[in-house]
């Protein structure tokens, strides 16, 4: 029989934060229609032996290599057979009424493919957390933004987002799926590797005609960065390339010299603006980013070809007609009431 419910865990070298968090998701998640899956990219700590030795219940997928995040969720996933998928990174900590909610909501629109709960800092509770916050969005650039998060501002919850609320895309870090909406869009795209990838697919959930929402009843605490800190430039790397690939699979072709083209050169002043700064590893990031992306423009178009053959092109509601950047910059504008979006 089919789990109503499968959290799954994608694990690379996390056993400490595996032994710290696991605990909380097996207790706030028992019913015996859930299940929770740990799939592990060929960690060289001792994650698995604790999982077998200390979680012997708990279902574990191993594979030889690390596929990263989008590819180890996309071969994990159909191997699961299950109503819905909880994305969950291994750095986050449940609360008790945290899977309910978003159940009941989904079971009564099945028109929703994606949801999110609140996600609060895990080292300082009081704040949102960089990754999803109160439900993320874009700007017109394809610049990511949250409720409670505009690019390097985070607010502190007072109850402003306390709100159901259709969004642009859901947090990774917890993302609960209806599985039959993932596998109409394809799946994760495993060459993003990490970071935006889910952006990606609830991108084409849009276009699918599915809805992406945020449940402020739902609360989980993540701590962020477990693999790659923010000024890592690795991540930097990673962020500015798949904001290139994001844009160039999912943008209509019209779009393409009146938004792709000034992405570009607003990537062109950050690496300026890095290197003046001093930071060549970051300006490197940038650099390296759009030389890879045009060594993969072949790749992409084939990707755009094919998800365009097989993805409905509905209206793509919530993405900000505006520039994030311009207004966090020259207006000063930090937080998401500002935007009266």
């Amino acid at each position: 029989m089919d789990a109503k419910l499968a959290i799954v865990i994608l694990n690379w070298n996390g056993r400490r934060h595996l032994e710290a968090f696991l605990p909380s998701v097996i207790r706030y998640s028992s019913r015996p229609d859930y299940k929770v899956v740990v799939a592990d990219n060929h960690s060289i700590d001792d994650s698995v032996e604790f999982l077998q030795r200390e979680y012997p219940q708990i279902e574990l997928i191993r594979f030889k290599a690390n596929y990263g995040f989008a590819k180890g969720y996309s071969l994990s996933l159909p191997q699961i057979r299950a109503e819905y998928y909880v994305l969950l990174n291994s750095d986050v900590e449940v609360t008790p009424d945290w899977v309910e909610p978003i159940i009941r909501f989904m079971d009564l629109h099945p028109e929703v493919g994606a949801m999110m709960p609140k996600i609060l800092a895990q080292t300082n509770k009081e704040f949102f957390e960089y990754a999803g916050a109160a439900g993320g969005y874009i700007d017109k650039y394809g610049y990511p933004f949250c409720r409670g998060r505009i690019l390097t501002h985070i607010e502190k919850d007072h109850g402003q987002y306390n709100d159901y609320k259709q969004i642009f895309w859901a947090s990774g870090a917890c993302m609960f799926m209806r599985a039959s909406a993932y596998s109409r869009t394809g799946g994760l795209d495993g060459d993003f590797f990490a970071h935006m990838e889910e952006i990606d697919l609830c991108w084409r959930l849009k276009r699918l005609g599915y809805t992406i929402w945020y449940c402020p009843e739902s609360v989980v605490y993540h701590v962020g960065g477990g693999t790659l800190p923010n000024d890592n430039p690795r991540k930097l790397y990673y962020n500015y390339r798949n904001s290139l690939y994001l844009l160039f699979k999912n943008l209509e072709r019209k779009q393409f010299f009146t938004i792709l083209i000034p992405r570009m050169l607003l990537d062109g002043v950050s690496a300026v603006v890095y290197l003046l700064q001093g930071k060549m590893a970051f300006f490197m990031s940038v650099f390296r980013a759009h030389i890879r992306f045009y060594a993969n423009l072949s790749m992409l178009i084939t990707k755009r070809k094919v998800f365009n053959s097989i993805i409905a092109k509905n209206e793509v509601s919530q993405i900000f007609p505006g520039s994030v950047v311009k207004r966090f910059f020259l207006k000063g504008m930090k937080t998401f009431d500002q935007y009266n979006y």
